[in-house]
């Protein structure tokens, strides 16, 4: 299949490109130099000539705290660059595959999230996401929503790689053990993206690792696995504390958690545990740094 990805020096949208070209598609992988989703006559130009059978839409404006201030710049990459999108991906008949967050909910219940749920996002981040969503729906005639949440890959800044860095440099640490979700692996959300896009199942996904822990959780586990696999020298003690603790502008959900109600009833296998997925990560991470 012809795809092309938005967003493509992401880490995302960067695992994206490798593990479709490595399943022998053609892809268009597009920056921001390359393809400026914000203008809607570029849009129509460059996904015009390409003609893809999908675009897998990656790009976003993520700076979370930012957003609260610069709320014209969210809403123009988030909402106006994702219509863009969708118009020129309708316009050649593409099936359009919107990436989401976890952040258009309120992050106040007490169970995971269903598809289905009231959305109700509390951050500018999460209302422009949220409008994203509603763009691609009222425009696109062949769409598939994926919410995800707690990204990190190889490319790129990310919580894994700074509690690795931390972790070796810092004596003690604290950690916010309150906020619970499930971290997902960007070559799994690539790979559950690569099948995905061969069907006909438009639906609203939550698509992220398997099972779930809080930020401690996770680093206690980024620390032990580091240790076992890179033989690193972790130095640091933790210690867990509140979100309270590091207030931050743009409002943190408590529960992160998604139900991957979609993905079973579809009949794709979920994803596998974010314990595994971690693994595979550092395993990566390992051969990289090796090279």
């Amino acid at each position: 299949m012809k795809v092309l990805v938005t967003g493509a020096s992401g880490q995302l949208g960067m695992d994206t490109v490798v593990v479709l070209e490595r399943k022998g598609h053609t892809v268009l992988g597009c920056d921001r130099n390359q393809l400026d989703i914000t203008n809607l006559e570029q849009c129509q130009q460059v996904i015009g000539e390409f003609a893809p059978d999908v675009v897998i839409h990656c790009a976003a404006y993520t700076a979370v705290d930012a957003a609260e201030t610069d709320i014209e710049g969210a809403y123009l990459i988030n909402a106006v660059g994702t219509r863009n999108i969708a118009v020129a991906a309708e316009a050649v008949s593409a099936k359009a595959i919107y990436i989401s967050t976890d952040y258009v909910f309120d992050g106040h219940g007490e169970q995971p999230y269903h598809k289905y749920d009231n959305t109700d996002p509390q951050s500018i981040y999460g209302k422009s996401k949220r409008a994203g969503e509603v763009l691609i729906q009222s425009l696109s005639s062949r769409y598939f929503i994926v919410r995800t949440s707690w990204v990190y890959g190889l490319h790129g800044n990310n919580f894994v790689k700074t509690m690795l860095k931390l972790g070796q440099e810092k004596p003690q640490l604290k950690v916010v053990d309150d906020q619970k979700g499930s971290p997902t692996y960007t070559v799994d959300l690539a790979e559950f993206l690569s099948e995905l896009m061969l069907t006909e199942k438009y639906s609203i996904y939550h698509a992220s690792n398997s099972e779930a822990c809080t930020w401690y959780e996770f680093t206690q586990e980024i620390f032990a696995q580091a240790k076992q696999i890179l033989g690193a020298n972790i130095i640091a003690e933790l210690e867990p504390c509140t979100t309270a603790d590091f207030l931050r502008p743009a409002p943190r959900p408590a529960n992160s958690v998604m139900e991957h109600l979609a993905i079973r009833t579809n009949g794709f296998e979920d994803i596998r545990s974010w314990q595994d997925g971690l693994t595979a990560f550092l395993t990566e991470y390992q051969d990289l740094q090796n090279t």
